[in-house]
């Protein structure tokens, strides 16, 4: 019913994934040619929309009145009803506030619940643009470096703990886990939600990937998993991820506590105007009719990732980490021998492949890629051929 084969036409469409990929090499001695780069980079899918988002976008340019936006309570009673229904976690829509896109809501907190030189704390490797954002408003990264156990990560709550300095405000928890497609158990998720409890931290949970689990997999809310965490969490998401519709710049906050509400109003009111209206418009659409292409995209995203782990993983040394969810697969090449440059020179050079080198996540990704593999399964196969020859070499 829905294509995800057919390519769209993405090249010099002022799409990021596609024609800002010349970035990703500009420290390489030797450059590929752009025209020939597979990206798998930015976390976009290189999918069409689900109709039901494309019609509702044909409907706000057809009404023909661009306008400022208003009234944003029926599209919060959505996410209430999404997250009740999808996620088994019951969201009163007074909780929500919505944002210009989840890394927004994450400098809302910050701002919020820290000052300058205060300590922020993360589980690394993890999303480089909580680094970016938290160093930018003058805080300080505080890392906990996640543990790999049989191939999976695990947070090590007792050596964070013991290196505790006094400074930390806030944990930023990413759930499902970018890179690695983690998901946190109940127990692990109490167990972050008590820590905090416990040093009276701020727990902002960045779920953005939370409709990315693969059919038989689901995905559990910090706030279902840790009721108790209610008077410090701040939940954030998007339709954004799920249904691929980044550009409308569109998240949203669930904050169960009033006073945490009261105060992300104060900082959002300094910063925020009036929401994207296709932004909205697609997050309406998403969460009113959306289930079927997201089941449907669900599917095809795991066909992919166990062609890609089947293949990737055959290679000598090259690790793909399994994984119950997303489409950002966490490959590393540790055991091939070389260096993380080396890496970086046959997947740009040999390969041409645009990824995420591991070291932008922090501390415990130096050797390993990012590589999103949301993409038409033609193009895939092409890259993990172009893969299979870079390193045809290795023994």
């Amino acid at each position: 019913m829905f294509d995800f084969d057919t390519p769209l036409p993405l090249r010099d469409t002022h799409c990021s994934k596609w024609d800002a990929v010349a970035s990703v090499f500009k420290d390489l001695p030797e450059q590929p040619p752009v025209d020939e780069v597979i990206p798998m980079w930015v976390a976009d899918m290189d999918f069409k929309a689900a109709p039901p988002i494309l019609a509702a976008l044909e409907a706000e340019v057809s009404r023909g009145h661009l306008g400022y936006f208003t009234n944003d309570r029926p599209i919060a009673e959505l996410v209430g009803q999404w997250m009740q229904t999808h996620h088994g976690w019951q969201v009163d829509p007074d909780w929500v506030r919505f944002t210009r896109g989840v890394i927004e809501g994450v400098a809302l907190a910050v701002g919020a619940f820290s000052a300058r030189g205060d300590e922020i704390i993360v589980f690394s490797p993890v999303y480089h643009a909580f680094y970016r954002k938290v160093e930018a408003l003058g805080r300080v990264i505080r890392e906990s470096e996640l543990v790999l156990e049989d191939g999976v990560y695990h947070m090590d709550l007792d050596a964070l703990e013991a290196s505790l300095s006094g400074r930390e405000k806030i944990v930023i928890l990413c759930s499902p886990h970018n890179p690695g497609g983690r998901l946190w158990s109940q127990a692990e998720l109490a167990a972050v939600a008590a820590f905090c409890e416990k040093h009276d931290l701020i727990l902002v949970s960045d779920e953005i990937h939370m409709d990315l689990t693969f059919p038989g997999q689901s995905h559990l809310p910090t706030g279902a998993a840790a009721p108790d965490s209610y008077s410090r969490l701040i939940m954030l998401s998007a339709a954004s991820k799920g249904f691929n519709t980044a550009g409308g710049e569109t998240g949203f906050a669930i904050i169960p506590d009033p006073s945490v509400r009261a105060a992300i109003d104060v900082v959002r009111s300094a910063i925020s105007g009036t929401m994207n209206r296709f932004g909205m418009a697609t997050t309406k659409a998403a969460f009113s009719d959306g289930a079927e292409w997201s089941l449907a995209v669900r599917t095809y995203l795991a066909g992919n990732f166990t062609l890609w782990r089947d293949r990737i993983s055959t290679l000598p040394g090259i690790k793909v980490m399994d994984m119950p969810s997303t489409y950002l697969t966490w490959v590393d090449f540790s055991g091939t021998g070389m260096d993380a440059a080396e890496v970086r020179l046959r997947l740009g050079r040999d390969a041409r492949i645009a990824t995420n080198p591991g070291a932008q996540f922090g501390t415990g990704g130096e050797m390993y890629n990012r590589f999103n593999i949301a993409m038409p399964r033609p193009l895939m196969i092409n890259a993990i051929e172009r893969m299979e020859a870079a390193f045809a070499d290795l023994q």
